[in-house]
């Protein structure tokens, strides 16, 4: 079997772990080709992973002070409101929103910020006639584990010489950290306007014609189901929210019942894992038509985003389930655009963890809430969508009824 030695050049998949406000997320990133002789990477992370195989691990922690972006102070700033430029490139409005991250590139006149930047900086409100922003990397101030874990080990040749690649810096890139609490910001103001959609026909007459089609690649259901089935307990009874003919869960997971609750008859009777289906259309009628604490998990697998009542949703979640069980909402950045709600097509990927933990935070009755992302796989050989570089990244968020 190979072994990782200091000449290598390996996949491997990055992931960082912290704690924020009494939830705990995870995102990881998949490298491919990682340099253990060239790239930037911790000295005691290529130590730990010399002479491992495929599938071995090393983790280092990292504290607040030693993130190679560490908080500071002087990053929280105050502007003139002419000095956001509120409008995209495209010329759309663009309108502030407490919470949010927006691209540095839109503020004027602050020292080290170029109109090209499209690094985060969160909005946090009005001081008067002044707008506050926190121009902080979004990890800033936490305490990060990075774990590595080897995927491949390529067969090559030694060499000297290509691109060199800083791996905490592309593990930390693109938006962790962005699930951030977004606190009394977005989740407290929604607005009609937000939960309104480009197509606002009744669901039943968009989803009349059945559907039986995967909406995400095959190494994105992969890792769905991979969590799913480390998350319900075996003997669970299961409701699945918003569902098809796919549940997306595990073949080896022995189930108490699983009742599937969707929009198309035809599409949850072709369901073989359903042992009960209800026609139901949540935005029409959120109220679930269940008994009390009648569940052990809900799931809601690719369908968060078409929800126009989710604090009547998420409330109805909590009542069915018995104390103790599970809720797990999972997503991606592909939908129906159509159906989809205002507020979700206007957050960013990782935002939009934030909105979700927070529909389960302020709604009460939850508790252990995690979130977890993966990114950056190769997209499967067999896709049709080839024109796409990566997989379908994955979000989940999940808690237990208190």
């Amino acid at each position: 079997m190979q072994r990782i030695g200091r000449d290598s050049k390996a996949v491997i998949e990055f992931t960082l772990t912290w704690h924020e406000q009494g939830v705990d997320h995870q995102d990881s990133t998949w490298a491919d080709p990682v340099s253990l002789w060239r790239d930037v990477i911790d000295p005691g992370l290529v130590q730990e992973l010399d002479g491992q195989g495929v599938g071995g691990q090393a983790a280092i922690d990292i504290p607040a002070d030693r993130f190679s972006q560490p908080y500071d102070r002087r990053k929280r700033i105050a502007i003139r409101p002419e000095q956001f430029r509120n409008h995209d490139r495209f010329g759309n409005d663009i309108f502030l929103r407490q919470g949010r991250f927006y691209p540095q590139g839109l503020l004027e006149g602050v020292d080290g910020v170029f109109r090209v930047s499209t690094a985060p900086c969160r909005y946090l409100g009005a001081d008067g006639d002044r707008l506050l922003f926190d121009l902080n990397h979004p990890l800033a101030g936490h305490d990060l584990r990075l774990q590595a874990t080897v995927q491949a080990i390529h067969t090559t040749a030694k060499e000297r010489g290509g691109r060199c690649e800083d791996w905490l810096e592309r593990a930390s890139a693109g938006g962790p950290g962005m699930q951030a609490s977004i606190g009394t910001g977005v989740i407290s103001t929604l607005a009609a306007e937000d939960l309104q959609r480009v197509d606002d026909r009744p669901d039943d007459t968009f989803y009349r014609q059945p559907r039986l089609v995967q909406h995400l690649d095959a190494s994105a259901r992969r890792e769905i189901t991979r969590n799913y089935g480390r998350l319900i307990p075996a003997g669970a009874k299961v409701l699945d929210l918003m569902g098809s003919w796919d549940s997306h869960l595990p073949e080896h997971l022995v189930l108490g019942g699983l009742t599937v609750l969707g929009l198309n008859e035809e599409e949850l009777r072709r369901n073989r894992r359903a042992g009960e289906i209800r026609v139901h259309d949540l935005n029409a009628t959120p109220q679930l038509p269940f008994t009390d604490a009648a569940f052990d998990a809900v799931i809601c697998t690719a369908s968060i985003e078409y929800l126009t009542r989710l604090h009547a949703v998420v409330a109805e979640i909590r009542r069915v389930l018995r104390p103790g069980g599970l809720v797990a909402i999972a997503f991606s950045n592909r939908w129906f655009p159509p159906k989809a709600i205002r507020i979700w097509t206007e957050l960013h990927e990782f935002e939009r963890l934030g909105l979700v933990t927070d529909l389960l935070a302020t709604n009460g009755g939850f508790s252990g809430l995690s979130t977890l992302s993966r990114r950056g796989l190769p997209r499967p050989e067999d896709d049709p969508h080839q024109e796409l570089m990566f997989s379908d990244p994955v979000f989940m968020v999940w808690g237990q009824a208190t």
